[in-house]
């Protein structure tokens, strides 16, 4: 009973140590800050550059670890023994694992700081400690089962080698975060592609032997478990080439950006529809600015609110309020798997008069334009905000996607759906807000 108590403790001590530097972001920063940093261009740069460092720290270039001084101080409490001694037990554990669990945690943090969650950092991190406890407080209680596993040697360095190839492939999405919402222009779809494939197939020549880092040990032979590892990634190269050309990339598309930055694209049978098309002689606003990198190929949306209700008085059409984000992951696989679909496409160009509102660009309003919101009290000073805040004071949401159907008046005809992955589902909403429209 003793053993089961204090195996017990010390897991939970391992969890409540990560999940306290979970809360600790959480607490320095704020949910305010974390929502503002899910965008700040500085700081999403910065990100890529850490997960860079992250990613060489993994490939062998240096070794992340702290101050040994520090270290010896927290493992000599660990001598004290009862509850005190466990915890600091626990606490030793995680820093003497720094060096290998930092890049982990560092992106995982800024994985979920970035998402601008209140709580996202501490379930990630309790998330990551679970796993890390439940076995170290398994041999804690079954000492005996410490001579079943694997001894350290070079297999162990080629995780680490994997995960920095993961890391290196990871922080390109936020280099292309800034690289959207800015409008940089560096990192087209294909462009990203390009790296990504060199990537990986960098990760599978390596599994495969033909690659060696600084701390990798020469294999005897290539083993099977490294021989189906080597499979699957370079399979998963073989799937990413045919994007270079316009394929869709449905299982991966939510990390790739938008479908109209591919600069060549050998889709066919997409046809775009003019402003003639639709029967209204009315200027887009904004189209300069989205329609080229951030509309799907295929669609042809108005991107000011007022304009597409405007057109919906003009058209007698019901009106699709996209609201939409560079940085949105779910809009992407929404737009990629869903919007695809023949049916749903022809829904979307044909029966109604689509509004796609962009609520995190940093494109600067006119002056005469900017002003100071009577929900939120900040000062609406881009396109990006002024859409944010307009979801958030007309229909109580930050979320996105968020889809609402409107008529010519801006009345909401049905309850409005986020994502929703399921085309038929989709095909219903969209379905009813026209038959609300008719009536």
């Amino acid at each position: 009973a003793r053993a089961i108590g204090q195996a017990t403790i010390y897991g939970l001590s391992i969890i409540i140590i990560y999940v306290a530097l979970g809360m600790l972001v959480t607490i320095f920063f704020g949910s305010d800050a974390l929502n503002a940093l899910s965008t700040n261009g500085v700081f999403n740069f910065l990100f890529f550059l850490l997960l860079v460092a992250f990613g060489a720290s993994f490939l062998g270039a240096f070794e992340i670890t702290l101050p040994s001084s520090f270290v010896n101080k927290i493992d000599a409490k660990s001598d004290q023994g009862g509850l005190i001694g466990i915890f600091f037990m626990a606490f030793s554990l995680a820093l003497v694992s720094f060096s290998c669990t930092g890049p982990l945690i560092g992106t995982l943090l800024v994985d979920a700081a970035s998402k601008g969650d209140r709580l996202g950092p501490a379930i990630g991190m309790f998330g990551f400690s679970l796993a890390l406890a439940i076995p170290f407080a398994l041999f804690a209680l079954f000492p005996s089962l410490l001579n079943s596993l694997p001894k350290s040697g070079g297999w162990l360095n080629s995780v680490k080698v994997v995960l920095g190839f993961l890391e290196l492939a990871f922080a390109l999405k936020f280099l292309s975060n800034v690289d959207l919402a800015y409008h940089w222009d560096w990192l087209d779809r294909e462009v990203f592609l390009a790296l990504w494939i060199v990537i990986f197939g960098l990760m599978g020549l390596y599994l495969l032997g033909k690659l060696r880092f600084a701390h990798d040990s020469e294999p005897a032979h290539l083993s099977v478990p490294r021989t189906f590892f080597a499979i699957i990634v370079l399979s998963f190269v073989v799937y990413l080439v045919p994007g270079m050309w316009g394929a869709p990339l449905k299982s991966v598309s939510a990390f790739l950006p938008p479908s109209a930055t591919q600069d060549f694209d050998l889709s066919t049978g997409i046809t775009v529809p003019s402003t003639a098309a639709h029967g209204s002689s009315v200027k887009k606003k904004y189209a300069e600015i989205f329609h080229e990198r951030g509309t799907p190929k295929g669609f042809d949306p108005y991107y000011d609110y007022q304009q597409a209700l405007e057109v919906s008085r003009e058209l007698k059409k019901p009106v699709l309020i996209d609201f939409t984000g560079w940085n949105c992951v779910n809009c992407r696989k929404m737009e990629a798997n869903v919007w695809t679909e023949p049916r749903v496409r022809e829904l979307l160009n044909n029966e109604f008069v689509m509004a796609e509102l962009f609520v995190d660009d940093k494109t600067a309003l006119p002056e005469e334009e900017q002003y100071v919101s009577t929900y939120s009290k900040k000062k609406i000073n881009t396109i990006g905000k002024k859409w944010s805040d307009f979801q958030a004071a007309t229909f109580n949401s930050n979320s996105q996607p968020l889809y609402v159907i409107v008529d010519g008046q801006g009345k909401v005809l049905v309850p409005p759906q986020g994502a929703d992955y399921d085309p038929q589902n989709y095909i219903d909403f969209l379905q009813s807000g026209i038959k609300a429209f008719n009536k």
